[in-house]
């Protein structure tokens, strides 16, 4: 089936959840505004004429001059007939930074602020402002002063353009690649701009600790509880106390479970890493497709074996779930203390900028940064090693979030905002430490498991330059974080269910659309209307863990749990249980018989089974007399739910539209779209 056939047909099945999945098309009213829409600068409300800057001229504005934004604000209205994805673009200059330096510009629609950084100029170019959402109504779009001064020559409002997401590669950066990843890569493929997978976060390194009351009796040589239940014993793990007592560090329970002795307590304790997978069970009745790992335990600095990889194992193997795993790898704090091979207290490391470790000595042979790189490397391809020989395929996201936040100097790639040790020293810098683990980890130790999966930012065009390039990069990712800044959605707390489709586009254009576009990590889910309305075709959601003090699941201040539930149980969300039986293997078709990801399905009304009338006018499915978007909607409505939203005979038999004869099925509503978008002259469309 066509992908945008599929992920429309998702978005109504889903209506029937969430009451609104879609929203009614209605037809343009004299009042709405045509697009593309320009306005003059100084035209706009609020604005004053300008013909040049002080004593700097910019010739070549159209008008009258221009308007030079500084402490007042200016603002122009639009009106469209129903929530949709718009662009603003500004002709502009920003003469304030000769240097090449950036200025944060400001815009605000119906009050909530989209920025960007503007990049030097003297002379008049195009300022892409991103995708913003227009309500149904009247829109007002404000220019504010923020940070810097620019000088606005005009703003057009033109509708959003939603390029072809299946230009995206298939095919691993690693030629080698196992015969797993590639089948996973496949797989992801096959769903990306049709559906959205499933995935949570597991907390790692010791998290989530249970304290039991099994204590170990050194008379007895046994371990038991509380209530008397013993305690298998695991008879390689003994070891003595400083006091030379013995004691085992491991013990099994009854039910499989593996308790770790405490030295603090002197009990036994285990690890809930199955809390939050738990959770979203409990929430929505299902469980996420994907699980996030991290591999920060095997820092050199402190290594202990928190048992990833055994879990990783057990996700793919027995659960049949897709790994993804980001790796928090520390460094010393002060490279002074750290003596090269041996312990080092954990307060004494850190994985943020905060270090005196020189990240280009990474690349330097005799520094002891290159030797205590090595041994991060080392440590790492231990566990993948493990999880290659097992057949485990990992989506890989090592030095994530590489940019942070934006430059705080006049160079934008400075990395001078960066948040983590591997991008303090700049863009140039974290691609070559990037391309020093892909090729250790593919040609020193052999391992060709990993999908490779890169953060990127998109501040401003200047974000692109921390991409590795196409032949290192399998999926680009985005981690949201915006329940408590950066909202778009007009409000001021409680789960942001924004879908961030301008960001989305933003990545996907810095990588010419070559890559699938992930959201790595975030705090509240995307609702599953916000989703559709945007076009926000993400790959997968991926929520952290939860903790106290950020409930990323549990709490009703980061997730609206109806909204979740109802995204899992909807159609266009691929959960644990949908994934292909055969996956690792190459399969594609999913466990349950649904029509989200089949390429051949097509689905009929109960309308066409009978004898239909006549057709008055072709694609008039909803017989108000014209052909319009809204025909394609009422066709798939009829599709996901033939009891509520079934065509009338005569709307069936006009809604018929593509190869006619076949009955009511997805494509005429794609058909449809395509005469809307001029993209065909006239129906019906044939297949041949």
């Amino acid at each position: 089936m066509n992908k945008i056939i599929s992920r429309m047909l998702s978005a109504v099945s889903a209506a029937a959840v969430t009451a609104a999945a879609i929203p009614s098309i209605a037809a343009v009213n004299a009042a709405d505004t045509a697009f593309p829409f320009t306005i003059e600068g100084e035209d706009m409300e609020g604005a004053d004429l300008w013909t040049s800057i002080y004593e700097n001229q910019i010739p070549g504005y159209s008008g009258e001059g221009f308007w030079y934004l500084t402490a007042s604000p200016a603002s122009f209205t639009v009106t469209v007939p129903e929530d949709a994805m718009y662009q603003i673009t500004v002709r502009g200059a920003q003469i304030l930074s000769e240097e090449g330096g950036a200025r944060m510009q400001t815009v605000t629609v119906n009050g909530v602020e989209y920025s960007i950084q503007a990049g030097y100029s003297k002379e008049w170019r195009d300022y892409d402002f991103g995708m913003v959402r227009l309500k149904k109504g009247e829109n007002t779009i404000e220019f504010v002063s923020k940070y810097g001064y620019m000088a606005i020559d005009t703003v057009t409002v033109s509708e959003a353009v939603f390029p072809d997401l299946s230009k995206a590669t298939d095919e691993t950066c690693d030629p080698d690649a196992t015969p797993e990843a590639k089948a996973v890569m496949k797989y992801l493929h096959s769903v990306y701009g049709t559906n959205i997978l499933s995935g949570q976060q597991q907390i790692y390194g010791g998290g989530n600790q249970v304290q039991t009351t099994i204590r170990y009796d050194a008379n007895a040589d046994k371990c038991t509880d509380e209530k008397g239940v013993e305690y298998e014993i695991d008879k390689d793990s003994y070891d003595k106390d400083e006091q030379g007592n013995k004691f085992p560090w491991h013990c099994t329970g009854p039910d499989g479970q593996v308790y770790t002795y405490s030295t603090q307590n002197r009990n036994y304790t285990y690890n809930n890493y199955d809390l939050d997978v738990n959770l979203i069970h409990d929430l929505t009745g299902k469980y996420p497709a994907i699980q996030g790992f991290d591999f920060g335990s095997y820092c050199p600095c402190y290594a202990w074996d928190d048992g990833v990889a055994g879990r990783m194992i057990e996700w793919t193997n027995e659960k049949g779930g897709i790994c993804t795993a980001s790796w928090h790898v520390n460094v010393p704090t002060a490279m002074a203390d750290y003596t090269l091979g041996e312990p080092l207290d954990f307060s004494k490391t850190t994985y943020s900028e905060k270090t005196d470790f020189k990240t280009a000595n990474c690349m330097v042979e005799g520094t002891v940064e290159y030797e205590y790189f090595q041994l991060c490397m080392k440590n790492l391809a231990a566990e993948l090693k493990k999880l290659q020989d097992a057949g485990v395929p990992v989506i890989f996201r090592p030095f994530h979030e590489a940019e942070g936040n934006p430059s705080h100097t006049d160079d934008p790639i400075d990395g001078s905002g960066a948040w983590f040790w591997w991008a303090k020293e700049g863009a140039v810098v974290y691609k070559q430490i990037w391309a020093l683990l892909q090729d250790t980890l593919e040609n020193e130790y052999g391992l060709h498991n990993l999908i490779w999966e890169q953060n990127l930012y998109a501040w401003s065009d200047s974000s692109a330059e921390w991409y590795s390039g196409d032949d290192r990069v399998d999926i680009v990712a985005f981690d949201k974080y915006n329940t408590q800044y950066n909202r778009h959605d007009g409000k001021t707390s409680g789960p942001n269910l924004d879908a961030e489709a301008g960001i989305f586009y933003k990545i996907h254009g810095y990588v010419k659309g070559n890559k699938m576009v992930a959201m790595a990590e975030n705090d509240s889910v995307p609702s599953m209307q916000n989703l559709m309305v945007e076009h926000a075709d993400w790959l997968y959601f991926c929520p952290w863990y939860d903790t106290p003090e950020t409930p990323f699941v549990s709490g009703e201040k980061y997730q609206d749990h109806a909204e979740l539930k109802a995204l899992y149980n909807s159609d266009y969300c691929i959960t644990l249980d949908e994934l292909p039986a055969d996956l690792f293997k190459g399969g594609t078709a999913p466990v349950t018989t649904t029509t989200k990801t089949s390429s051949s399905t097509t689905t009929t009304t109960s309308a066409t089974t009978a004898k239909l009338p006549d057709v008055t006018l072709l694609g008039d499915a909803n017989l108000d007399k014209k052909v319009s978007v809204a025909d394609a909607v009422a066709i798939l409505q009829a599709i996901a739910n033939k009891d509520k939203y079934a065509l009338k005979p005569q709307g069936a038999a006009n809604a018929d539209c593509y190869d006619p004869g076949d009955g009511v099925t997805a494509n005429d509503a794609l058909a449809i779209q395509k005469l809307d978008a001029k993209s065909i002259e006239k129906l019906p469309e044939r297949s041949k």
